[in-house]
């Protein structure tokens, strides 16, 4: 009998001590349960914040983008400002180019005529009136910029000068002009006409 009872009550204590090791273990799964939901809680917290700062960085490369393009296109039009300006410029500098073109034969045909020599007063007088119009011609061209090229005993320079002939002096050094065979023009800083000239060897 009291071995019966032993036994019932060891039963008991294991029974109990099964339930306690139960209940205890059910406790650490309960923590390890709270312990993951707070995990997924976090990673959930976390991935809202790292989509923002996905969305900051995509937003920050396209205001950087449009600040590239900004300034290309202000770079741009400051270029075609710049341009303009210039163009401008050189039309009011340059604007009697074309009258200057087309008034160089006429400067030639009269410097032609006024090395004509005359032996009577009526074709003297006729030749200072032509002289007289030729230096008003020269003086209006000069007003506007127009400026014969030196070209006799200066060195050969084939921007200015146009070599058509080359010929041998001993009064003149290798590669100067010896002789002119049409006068050349500047207006202001730039070519009209090169001058045509022979070319010391």
């Amino acid at each position: 009998m009291e071995e019966t009872k032993k036994t019932a009550s060891t039963e008991e204590d294991l029974l109990n001590n099964t339930t306690e090791l139960t209940e205890d273990q059910a406790a650490e799964m309960n923590t390890e349960d709270d312990t993951s939901v707070q995990v997924e809680e976090e990673v959930k917290e976390a991935n809202p914040v790292q989509e923002l700062q996905e969305q900051i960085q995509a937003l920050q490369q396209k205001v950087d983008e449009a600040d590239n393009r900004y300034l290309r296109l202000q770079a741009d039009f400051d270029n075609f400002r710049r341009r303009t300006r210039l163009d401008q410029e050189a039309s009011e500098k340059y604007r009697a180019q074309k009258l200057v073109t087309d008034l160089l034969p006429v400067m030639d045909n009269f410097e032609r005529a006024l090395q004509i020599e005359v032996d009577n007063d009526q074709a003297k007088s006729l030749l200072q009136g032509m002289e007289m119009v030729y230096r008003s011609l020269t003086d209006a061209l000069k007003k506007e910029g127009v400026e014969p090229i030196e070209a006799i005993g200066k060195e050969f320079n084939p921007h200015q000068h146009q070599a058509v002939m080359q010929g041998e002096d001993p009064n003149y050094g290798s590669n100067t002009v010896i002789e002119e065979f049409q006068k050349g023009y500047l207006l202001k800083d730039r070519v009209i006409r090169p001058a045509m000239v022979k070319v010391n060897q």
